[in-house]
């Protein structure tokens, strides 16, 4: 039987460190929402704490949102553990 590579993925990693960060902040996925210079949605947010898998197109588009609501330098190391 032949294993499915997509099925091989991890793709729930649970909650990540920028849920905490958004809490220290009281920041909301709007927040995000509204900082952000590229296009992200209220779900990428949430999938973003939950510790969904995300692109890393998507990532770094949290990651400039975060810095920006923030004005902080957080990296992507600071907000995902995968």
């Amino acid at each position: 039987m032949r294993v499915d590579k997509l099925n091989d993925i991890e793709r729930d990693f649970g909650e990540q460190p920028i849920a905490k960060i958004m809490v220290e902040y009281g920041l909301k996925p709007n927040d995000l929402v509204r900082n952000s210079t590229g296009q992200i949605s209220h779900k990428m947010v949430a999938r973003a704490a939950k510790g969904k898998r995300l692109t890393p197109h998507v990532q770094l588009k949290i990651l400039n949102a975060l810095n920006k609501a923030t004005e902080k330098n957080y990296s992507l190391k600071d907000l995902f553990n995968y």
